[in-house]
């Protein structure tokens, strides 16, 4: 076989070889060395960036496990305060005074000079009556006193005749006495007809109605020519005028029993009125009835209102902020309780983030807030909104707060969600 054959073949020849074939040969092989080197360095890289893949995520899921494992949880400290609550009680407003006027002696109505919405002063006149029975009675009467005082008279100067005769021991002294019997008699029958002349003078007094009291006239129940019964028979007759002081004003309100102990007399008291937006009036607790009604077991109050500008009207539907006297008091959120079978407690966080449920004693609830009265100390860390499965011994950590500008976001569209996606 010839060199050609061998050189076809790749075998090797047993004769002389050519240099230059000699150097083409070494070539190829240094080639193939070198693609190998590279090809295994490639499979490296690819396995080393493999390795270093998986680590990170090893990584990654180690610390979203270690994350997702930690309790995060919001807080707040308690401190002790002074208590300034107030409370909100309803009342009707009444005017200081309110006098219904009502007829002295029966007659008809002459006239009257007031109508409502009229302010009056004092004793100035509201109507006149026509009393013609009253004016018969008091001139009966005083004829009455004329013949009362005529026989008073006649019975003087009888008992002083038969004293002169007593004198001359012309009569017996029997006869005498019963003389002066007859003028006592008849000074006291002088006494009852002046008495009886002048009720009915005053009565007559009566037939102007005149106002008690400075107000405003708020009701106006006659006419002219109006029949008026004396007095308020029994209580069913109408008022003739109402006259109402309206500065001050009166307003009495019902206080809950959980609150009359801490209600005394002069503090201030704001009144606000739904038609009135934006305006309060500041009111005086005048006193207290210093007793609870056992029907509605509550104190009632008196509250005096100023009233210059006469914007309050009696009778409206107002509500009072009544302050209570303040005290140190320890409160809570409402949202800190824990309500379980073993009673009402609070997380508490001691310094080392560790939870401790804590038994508490709760006393009054203020709304939003309530008191606490046993079981806490001012200063503790109690978390707020606990889930349900903390317990005693729990790592807790802080949760951050919420940006104030923070907008809901859709979940579909945050970086987790799109890296997840396939």
């Amino acid at each position: 076989m010839s060199a050609e054959r061998h050189s076809s073949l790749a075998i090797h020849s047993t004769g002389a070889a050519d240099p230059h074939e000699l150097m083409q040969r070494s070539q190829v092989v240094r080639s193939s060395k070198i693609a190998a080197a590279v090809v295994v360095a490639l499979l490296l890289a690819g396995g080393a960036r493999t390795v270093l893949s998986q680590s990170q995520k090893m990584d990654q899921l180690k610390a979203d496990v270690q994350a997702r494992s930690q309790i995060y949880v919001k807080t707040t400290v308690i401190q002790n305060r002074e208590a300034g609550q107030t409370v909100a009680l309803p009342g009707s407003l009444q005017g200081y005074v309110q006098s219904p006027i009502y007829a002295r002696v029966p007659g008809y109505v002459k006239r009257w000079h007031k109508d409502i919405g009229s302010r009056v002063r004092k004793g100035e006149v509201l109507a006149e009556l026509e009393t013609p029975e009253t004016e018969e009675q008091l001139s009966q009467a005083i004829a009455a006193r004329q013949q009362a005082a005529a026989s008073l008279e006649l019975a003087k100067s009888t008992e002083a005749r038969w004293v002169a005769l007593r004198a001359k021991d012309a009569v017996s002294q029997q006869e005498v006495d019963e003389k002066r019997s007859n003028s006592t008699q008849a000074m006291a029958n002088l006494a009852a007809a002046e008495a009886n002349m002048q009720r009915l003078k005053q009565l007559s007094n009566f037939k102007s109605l005149v106002s008690p009291t400075d107000g405003v006239i708020t009701r106006r129940n006659v006419d002219t020519g109006d029949l008026v019964d004396a007095g308020a028979a029994g209580g069913l007759a109408r008022a003739l005028f109402v006259v109402t002081q309206t500065d001050p004003l009166r307003l009495y309100v019902n206080v809950p029993q959980t609150y009359a102990q801490q209600v005394k007399s002069g503090q201030t008291v704001t009144v606000t009125q739904a038609e009135l937006r934006g305006q309060k009036f500041q009111g005086k607790l005048a006193r207290t009835s210093a007793s609870i009604d056992p029907l509605t077991r509550s104190m009632q109050v008196e509250i005096s209102l100023p009233n210059k500008e006469g914007l309050l009207l009696p009778g409206a539907f107002v509500q009072v902020d009544l302050p209570l006297q303040t005290k140190a008091t320890l409160t809570i959120p409402n949202n800190a309780l824990i309500i379980r079978a073993g009673g009402i407690k609070v997380a508490v966080v001691d310094a080392d983030k560790r939870v401790k449920l804590q038994v508490v004693t709760l006393g009054r609830n203020l709304g939003e807030q309530v008191e606490v009265t046993s079981g806490l100390q001012s200063g503790a860390r109690l978390v707020l909104n606990p889930p349900d499965a903390l317990s005693d011994g729990d790592q807790v950590n802080f949760a951050p707060d919420a940006p104030k500008d923070a907008t809901p976001k859709d979940p579909a569209s945050t970086p987790a969600a799109q890296k997840d996606k396939p």
